[in-house]
C-alpha cells in the first residue's frame, strides 16, 4: 500500500495540531454534562477518500452529541515517526489510522489498546479471521494481542486491453476460472508483437510483490523455528521468480525497459498498445479510468493461479491509542466508521477492498464498471503476508532483497545467486533482530 506515499506531505503540521490540544482540553471531556472528545488521525489522501472520512465523522458527530470526533488529517509520509512523538509525550490521537505492518512494533512497545475481547461482535464477525490476522502482534511479554481493526486491502490484479485479448483471440479469464501462470506466459506470447509486448512488470519496488505472489505456490521466503525466524528460497519460492524471468529473456513477452518502472509508470504505453497486460495493485484501476483515451476498452482479470490463487496481504487499520483517556468511546466510534455501509464508501474512495463481507455485498463494490467485481471478488483469496511477522523484514527488504532482486530481474545474475544472497545476507540481518 506505500503508493500512499504520494500523500499529502502535511503530516507533521497536522499531527502537531491534532496534539496541540494538548491533555487539559480531554481531561475536562465528560464532565459537567460537556462531550468527550475524540481525536481521530486519518491518512485518507485521495479527494473522494478525505470526503468519505469527513462525511462520516459528521454524521457520527450529529448523531452522538455525547461523544465528539475531531478529524486530524494527517499523511503517509513520516507518519509513524510522528506518531512515535506524540506516543513518547502521552499525548496520541485517540483513534489512529495506519497499516498493519506499523503496529507490531507500536504494540510491543505498549502504545496501542490490545483490541482482544473489546470489538463489538458485529464488527468482529463481519471481518474475516484472515483479515484479523493481519492485525495480530506479539504483545512484547509472552502473548498475542489484536491491535488494530483492519478495513483495507489490497489485491494483486491483471489490467488488460481488452481490443488486444480480443484480437488475439485469447480466453478472457473470470474469477472463478482464472487464468493459470501458464496460461498467462502463454497469452503473453500471443500477445507480444514487433514493437509491443504481452505484458509490463514494473519492478521498480519488487519485493512485495514478488512475496506476497509467492504464495500462489507455497512459497513464504521465511521460515520460523522455536522463536527464531530464517530465510528460505527453496522450489516453492522459486516459481515467481523464474516465471517473471522467463517472460522477460525466454519468452521475450516482457518489456525489460519497463523494470525500473513505479507500478502506474507502464500506463502511457498500456494506452498506446505497447503493452496489452500490467499486473497490478486493484487501486491502479482508479487512474486508467481516469486518464484512459476516449474510446480505450479495459478490462480488469482476477489474479493468476498456480497450486492456489492466495495472495499476502497487510490491512490498513484503526487502532486505539493505550493512553486514551475515552477508549471505550473510541471503539464506539471506529464500531460506527467501519460499519458495513461505511466500510463501502471508503473502500470506493480508496479503490481497495473492504474487509467487511457486508461491504463486500454493496452494489457500488460489485458493479462491472471498472472492474468491482472481480476485484472485488479477489479478497477472498488474501491472506496474511508472511513477511508480516518477520522482525528486521524491513531492513532485509531495503538492504538485501530489493537489490539482489532487481539485479536478477536485470538478468545480471542468476536465480541462485539470487537465493544465496537472499538467505545468507538476510539471514544475518534477522539474526541482529532475535538476540
Amino acid at each position: 500500500m506505500k503508493r500512499l506515499s504520494a500523500a499529502l506531505a502535511v503530516a507533521a503540521v497536522a499531527l502537531a495540531a491534532g496534539c496541540g490540544s494538548g491533555n487539559g482540553g480531554d481531561a475536562a471531556s465528560g464532565q459537567n454534562g460537556e462531550p468527550v472528545k475524540l481525536r481521530f488521525l486519518s491518512l485518507a489522501w485521495q479527494k473522494e477518500s478525505i470526503e468519505a472520512n469527513k462525511q462520516i465523522v459528521a454524521d457520527w458527530n450529529k448523531a452522538n452529541p455525547k461523544i465528539q470526533v475531531e478529524y486530524v488529517q494527517g499523511s503517509w509520509d513520516n507518519v509513524n515517526d510522528q506518531l512515535v512523538t506524540s506516543f513518547e509525550a502521552g499525548d496520541p490521537p485517540d483513534v489512529i489510522h495506519d497499516d498493519s505492518p506499523a503496529l507490531s512494533s507500536f504494540a510491543s512497545r505498549g502504545f496501542l489498546l490490545d483490541l482482544t475481547g473489546k470489538v463489538p461482535a458485529e464488527l468482529k464477525n463481519d471481518i474475516p479471521q484472515a483479515a484479523w490476522d493481519t492485525v495480530t502482534f506479539s504483545d512484547g511479554k509472552s502473548g498475542q494481542g489484536v491491535y488494530g481493526v483492519p478495513f483495507l486491502q489490497e489485491s494483486q490484479v491483471l489490467i488488460a486491453n481488452k481490443k488486444l485479448l480480443d484480437g488475439a483471440g485469447v480466453r478472457v479469464p473470470t474469477p472463478d476460472s482464472p487464468w493459470t501462470w501458464d496460461e498467462f506466459a502463454d497469452v503473453a506470447k500471443k500477445l507480444t508483437k514487433k514493437g509491443a509486448y504481452g505484458v509490463a512488470w514494473p519492478m521498480k519496488s519488487p519485493v512485495n510483490k514478488v512475496l506476497n505472489l509467492a504464495l500462489n505456490f507455497g512459497g513464504t521466503f521465511f521460515d520460523t523455528q522455536n522463536g527464531k525466524t530464517t530465510v528460505k528460497v527453496g522450489p516453492q519460492e522459486r516459481e515467481v521468480l523464474q516465471r517473471i524471468h522467463d517472460q522477460l529473456y525466454t519468452d521475450k513477452s516482457a518489456d525489460p525497459s519497463a523494470l525500473g518502472m513505479g507500478t502506474a509508470d507502464p500506463l502511457p504505453g498500456f494506452f498506446a498498445g505497447k503493452y496489452a497486460i500490467v499486473p497490478a495493485g486493484v487501486y491502479l484501476r482508479q487512474q486508467v479510468a481516469e486518464q484512459a483515451p476516449s474510446g480505450f476498452d479495459w478490462v480488469t482479470l482476477p489474479p493468476l493461479k498456480g497450486q492456489t490463487s492466495q495472495q499476502g496481504a497487510v490491512s490498513q487499520t484503526l487502532s486505539v491509542a493505550a493512553d486514551s483517556k475515552h477508549p471505550d468511546e473510541a471503539l464506539k466510534f471506529i464500531a460506527y466508521f467501519l460499519n458495513g455501509p461505511n466500510q463501502a464508501k471508503l473502500a470506493k474512495g480508496d479503490w481497495l477492498l473492504p474487509t467487511s463481507t457486508t461491504a463486500a455485498k454493496d452494489p457500488a463494490l460489485t458493479t462491472k464498471e471498472n472492474g468491482w467485481d472481480v476485484a472485488t471478488a479477489s479478497a477472498k483469496d488474501l491472506v496474511v503476508a508472511p513477511f508480516l511477522k518477520v522482525n528486521g523484514f524491513d531492513e532485509w527488504k531495503s538492504k538485501v532483497a530489493t537489490p539482489a532482486m532487481q539485479e536478477y530481474f536485470a538478468d545480471k545474475i542468476s536465480l541462485d545467486e539470487l537465493a544465496k544472497r537472499l538467505v545468507e545476507e538476510g539471514n544475518k540481518v534477522l539474526e541482529r533482530y532475535s538476540r
